[in-house]
Formats: structure tokens, C-alpha cells, sequence
């Protein structure tokens, strides 16, 4: 029992953990959607939960919970980790941020366009976003699996454009994804808002209070018409954010909690154990801002349970021969294949091109690094998670959903292997991609 244990502690430590997670919800909801499990899935799916009180309440059923309540939830980490880049990360400076924010935004307007281009004039190009977001769980589980052959400045490099390609997801969902707008609640949202910045200038540093008043604002943009997972995205931002303690501090209160504990062995002091837990307990709020605390305790939530727990309710395609047939004769599928697999690495590709061809003639430009890049830019095809959820919002036809998520998976697939193949093979010589050879390029 205990080397299971172990190895189930192992697996859940390591990098690709989350991405084979996914893979295992999402194989498992085609499974169960084309079996005669099929019934009972849909049914589970369509059960209605409310939550609220007489009169002022939201009905939905566990599909909208999902998607609606628990992605709020992604959207948080999201932002957490959006900030975080731009206030500590690779977004600090110019010169390391504007190499993966130009891929980004060419790696996203490119499908965008593909796609625009595929099915305008029809019902579909409401669908536009779909291709343009990457899936940063799949492409680091696939990372993970070339292990040290891959050079951190790349990890870093892919990692930070996935983080500006989901800034810009958000984005697009908060202007262009917006039913009709309730403003009362909308002023709700805006009132916590407000409470939460006044929080942020005061200094506030428990969770509790930006939790609470995060949970009514999420309450109040999920009933003005705005996407709910906005309302994730500005709690995150308003979260305080401050450099960590140095180790001459930390050193000086970890000696000071030891020399408390020792204290509290002599049960004839006034020092008890359980004033020195709240000593360290509040040594920790001192020493770890609450956005990266929240971030801590949301990370293993949302990789590990809330996005394939996403990916089994929203990849439940029926591989019907009338949709399959129907799939590969209209737009929106060969807009979302062409988007993602050839939109994404031409746009990062060209932005890259541009930078190092006009304004940065300096940078290494060997052969490797060329294929490195070109593999990464595959990688960044797959937009399974991000992908899935627009696509929620862009239709509400069964049928429809079912054509546009039949692309998300055959072009995801075909970029993971493809990048894969790309990035084994440019890695062979791991001298010629060291990090001395991007150090001018900020990584």
C-alpha cells in the first residue's frame, strides 16, 4: 500500500502530470459518449442545480456549473499567474517580454483570420476565437517528456506566451463573448470591485475578505450577461502582489518561532503551542503575498481536478457518421484544423522573423534554434482547454458544438505529435541551444 502511495505521490509531483490527466478525461468522455453509457452521461450532464434564495437565485444545470462556476476558478489562476508575469516575470521588461508577446499576438491573430476566412458569410464565424488560445497543461506535459533535453530559456519562452495568449482569450470573451448587459448587476460587480482595490491600498493580507467579496462579484457578472470567469481574472488582479521576504528576515523569524517552540515544552510559561502555531501562521502571511498563496492552493485544484473534470463534461463527442461526414464538409472544422495547425506556428514564426530580420540582427539565428522555435510554435497548436470553452460560447446548436470540437481534437493532436517530433529532433544537439546562446534575447 505504501509504494502505491508513493507512486501515486510521484505522479502528481511530476510536470506532465496534468497534461495525461487531461488526455485520460478527455479519451474517457469519448468512451462513455459512444457506449451505451451515453444516456446516463447526457442525463448527468443536463441535471439542474440552484443555488440562491427566493427570488434572487440561478438555475443551471451541471454542464453551465462546470463552465460557468468552476472555470471561474481557472480564469482566477489564470490571472493570478498573469500578474505575476507582469509585475515579477518575464513581462517586467521590454526586452524579455517583447519576443513572446509578439508570438503571442501573431500566433493568435493568424487563426483568427484562417478561420474568419473559412466561414464568413455563415452562421459559423461567430467562432472565430476558437483557434486562438494554446493549452499550456497538454504543452508542458509534452515538454516533461523530453525532459532535460529541452533548455529552460524554451520552457520559459513557450510558458510566457501561453500566459499572453490566455490575456488575450480573456480579453476577447470579456468584448466580444457579452450577452445583453444587466446593469444593476453590473454595478454590483463594479461596487466589488471598487471594495477589493480599497482591500489591495490598505494592506489587507488575509484571503478571506478578497474570497468573499470575490464570490459575490463572480455572483453578480454571472447574472449582468458578462462571462462569469471575468469576474476570476479581476479578483486576481486585485490580489496584493509584493517581492518575498530575503533570507535575512525569513532567518530571523524562523529562529524566533524554533526559539517559541522550545518555550512552549516548558508548560509553566505563559507561551502555549497554540500561540506559537498562530506566530508561524502569521509569519507565513508575512512572508508570501495572498495572491501567491492563493495561487499555491489553487494550482493543484484546477490542473488536477477542475480542468479535466472540464475536459470529460465538454469532450463528450458522439462519433456518429452523419456529424463525422457532415464535420469535414463544412467551414468551422477546417477553419479550427487550418487555424490551429498551420495559423498558430506561421503567426509566432513571422513575429519572431520579424524581430530578429529588423530590430534585433544580433540574436543567434543557427539552424537549431530555427527548428527549436518552429517546434515550439507547433506545440502552441494545441488549444484544447481554451478552445473547447469558447466554443461553448459561440453556439449553443448541439450539432454545431459537436463539428467545431471534432477540430479542436484532430488539429490538437496533430500539433502535440508533430511538436513532438520536431522538438525531439532539434534537441539532439543540446550544445548549439544552450542558454548563453539566448541570453541576449533576455532568457
Amino acid at each position: 500500500m505504501s509504494n502505491l502511495t508513493k507512486s501515486i505521490e510521484t505522479f502528481f509531483k511530476n510536470d506532465s502530470a496534468p497534461g495525461i490527466l487531461l488526455m485520460i478525461a478527455t479519451v474517457s468522455a469519448l468512451i462513455v459518449a459512444n457506449t451505451p453509457l451515453n444516456h446516463f452521461y447526457h442525463t448527468v450532464m443536463q441535471l439542474k442545480f440552484e443555488m440562491g434564495f427566493e427570488n434572487v437565485y440561478i438555475s443551471k444545470t451541471l454542464h453551465h456549473w462546470v463552465n460557468d462556476g468552476l472555470m471561474a476558478l481557472f480564469f482566477l489562476l489564470v490571472g493570478l499567474e498573469i500578474k505575476s508575469e507582469l509585475k515579477f516575470g518575464r513581462l517586467t521588461s521590454f526586452k524579455s517580454a517583447v519576443f513572446p508577446v509578439a508570438a503571442a499576438v501573431s500566433g493568435a491573430l493568424f487563426p483568427a483570420i484562417i478561420y474568419f476566412a473559412f466561414n464568413q458569410n455563415t452562421d459559423y464565424v461567430k467562432g472565430w476565437a476558437i483557434p486562438m488560445a494554446t493549452d499550456i497543461a497538454f504543452v508542458i506535459g509534452i515538454l516533461a517528456m523530453l525532459g532535460s533535453r529541452m533548455p529552460s530559456w524554451a520552457k520559459v519562452f513557450i510558458t510566457t506566451i501561453a500566459v499572453v495568449d490566455d490575456l488575450i482569450a480573456v480579453l476577447v470573451i470579456a468584448f466580444f463573448y457579452t450577452d445583453e448587459i444587466n446593469f444593476s448587476a453590473l454595478g454590483i460587480a463594479g461596487a466589488c470591485t471598487v471594495v477589493l482595490l480599497i482591500f489591495n491600498y490598505k494592506g489587507v493580507n488575509r484571503l478571506t475578505p478578497y474570497l468573499i467579496v470575490g464570490f459575490v462579484m463572480w455572483w453578480a457578472v454571472l447574472t449582468s450577461g458578462i462571462h462569469a470567469t471575468i469576474a476570476g481574472v479581476i479578483l486576481a488582479l486585485t490580489l496584493p502582489l509584493r517581492q518575498e521576504w530575503e533570507l535575512d528576515k525569513i532567518r530571523r523569524y524562523a529562529l524566533r518561532g524554533y526559539h517559541l517552540f522550545r518555550e512552549a515544552k516548558d508548560h509553566k510559561l505563559a507561551m502555549t503551542s497554540t500561540k506559537v502555531h498562530d506566530y508561524l501562521e502569521r509569519t507565513q502571511r508575512e512572508m508570501e503575498s495572498p495572491l501567491k498563496r492563493l495561487e499555491r492552493k489553487l494550482h493543484g485544484l484546477v490542473y488536477f481536478f477542475i480542468m479535466p473534470l472540464f475536459a470529460f463534461v465538454n469532450a463528450g463527442i458522439i462519433f456518429d457518421s452523419q456529424i463525422l461526414n457532415e464535420a469535414f464538409h463544412i467551414p468551422i472544422t477546417w477553419g479550427i484544423i487550418v487555424g490551429l495547425l498551420v495559423g498558430k506556428p506561421v503567426g509566432i514564426m513571422l513575429a519572431i522573423w520579424i524581430l530578429l530580420k529588423f530590430f534585433y540582427k544580433n540574436m543567434p539565428q543557427t539552424q537549431e534554434i530555427w527548428r527549436l522555435l518552429f517546434g515550439i510554435s507547433l506545440l502552441c497548436g494545441i488549444g484544447f482547454t481554451m478552445s473547447l470553452f469558447i466554443v461553448n460560447l459561440s453556439f449553443d446548436n448541439r450539432v454545431i458544438q459537436e463539428e467545431a470540437k471534432i477540430g479542436i481534437l484532430l488539429a490538437s493532436l496533430l500539433s502535440g505529435i508533430l511538436g513532438y517530433l520536431v522538438l525531439r529532433n532539434a534537441t539532439r544537439k543540446p550544445e548549439a541551444i544552450t542558454e548563453d546562446k539566448m541570453s541576449r534575447m533576455g532568457y
